[in-house]
């Protein structure tokens, strides 16, 4: 029978008594559907008689009755087909990584493959965009990072996106540090030797960032700032080559995402000062916090989450967090990320949506202080 179409007064032939069900409701709102008292002077432009209106009226319950347990039926399937997990980055980078593995814990818990998909480019707002514009069924997903949404809120006036409301949070699954590292032979054994070092020709020193804007960039100049020292901006395109500037020596220091920083420091060409978490990492545990450093308003995590398009149904939601939530915390995920020198994270959409607001002003105010464009 086509949506909306009237039931009648048969019982219906499908199993689990649906046609019953559905004659009994029309039943119910038809008796409860009376006439109401119109003016005197009241005219009926389109001659539609209160038979008809109350017909309509039925119509338009019956079909949102339908819908509700159409949309119950699809989460109670759900996933019954391959699920998309859109990467704003290349392949190769620890976000590339990190949402590869998850994804492949996630998919045997749901027993269900998640593809992961990398589409780059416009400071990630490419993926974002697209999810966002997907059918809000649980199949188009977003592995997103900090820079995603807390900081091109701020860095992209005009976003094609509410970088709140035009998703639904599921959970975060990691948390990463950037590493403060000089070159082997610097004279800045420690961060107070790099501040005194900056301090002492100011704008003179030059620091590397993988872009205008990128969560590296404004690491620096929180550490910069609140130290009170000046230092020059050099934008390079990822990481890989920040760390060649630093060993060549066009600049005296740079953050960096840990894989291609560790290396370096293990081989011996890189110091590594500090990392921007509040903690340690187990895979540095002898570098200092850049609060026991002696700036902690430098204190920054790269967290990686998974969102879908808004609107997405609670059940869906409740089945993603939970199987989301469980690869995270497995010890094949955990063995990939102690590599990265990423924690796993878990929490609930609503802690993951309380973190993304927090970090949006806090980069907001920093990409404004700074006046930073996108290249």
């Amino acid at each position: 029978m086509p949506a909306g179409a009237w039931p009648g007064p048969k019982k219906s032939r499908g199993s689990g008594g649906g046609g019953k069900q559905r004659t009994q409701a029309s039943a119910v709102i038809a008796r409860h559907i009376e006439p109401a008292a119109l003016p005197p002077d009241y005219s009926n432009p389109f001659g539609v008689s209160m038979r008809t209106r109350s017909l309509l009226t039925v119509f338009a319950c019956l079909f949102a009755l339908s819908a509700s347990t159409g949309a119950r039926a699809q989460a109670d399937d759900y996933p019954n087909r391959p699920i998309r997990l859109l990467v704003g980055f290349p392949p190769g980078g620890i976000s590339d990584v990190i949402a590869r593995t998850v994804a492949s814990k996630a998919s045997s818990i749901l027993k269900q493959n998640i593809v992961v998909e990398n589409r780059p480019g416009a400071g990630t707002t490419i993926a974002a965009d697209t999810v966002a514009r997907s059918a809000p069924d649980g199949y188009t997903l977003l592995l997103q990072d900090t820079t995603t949404h807390a900081i091109n809120a701020s860095l992209y006036p005009k976003l094609p996106f509410d970088t709140v409301k035009s998703f639904t949070p599921i959970s975060l699954v990691s948390s990463s540090p950037l590493m403060l590292v000089v070159k082997a032979d610097s004279p800045a054994k420690d961060v107070k030797g790099l501040i005194a070092l900056l301090a002492s020709k100011p704008g003179t020193y030059a620091y590397g960032s993988s872009g205008n804007g990128t969560i590296i960039h404004l690491a620096s100049e929180m550490m910069d700032r609140a130290a009170n020292v000046q230092a020059v901006h050099i934008p390079y395109k990822g990481s890989a080559p920040i760390i060649q500037a630093l060993l060549s020596g066009d600049v005296a220091y740079a953050w960096s995402s840990m894989p291609p920083a560790i290396s370096q420091v293990k081989a011996g060409k890189l110091r590594a000062l500090a990392v921007s978490t509040p903690k340690r990492i187990a895979a540095a545990p002898d570098v200092p916090t850049i609060a026991e450093a002696g700036v902690p308003a430098a204190e920054v995590i790269l967290y990686n989450g998974v969102l879908g398009p808004a609107n997405l149904p609670p059940a869906i939601v409740k089945r993603l967090n939970a199987a989301f939530n469980e690869a995270a915390n497995s010890d094949e995920v955990k063995t990939v990320y102690a590599t990265l020198g990423a924690d796993p994270v878990a929490v609930t959409p609503e802690q993951m949506l309380a973190q993304i607001e927090a970090d949006i002003p806090k980069y907001g105010k920093v990409v404004k202080e700074v006046g930073a464009k996108v290249d």
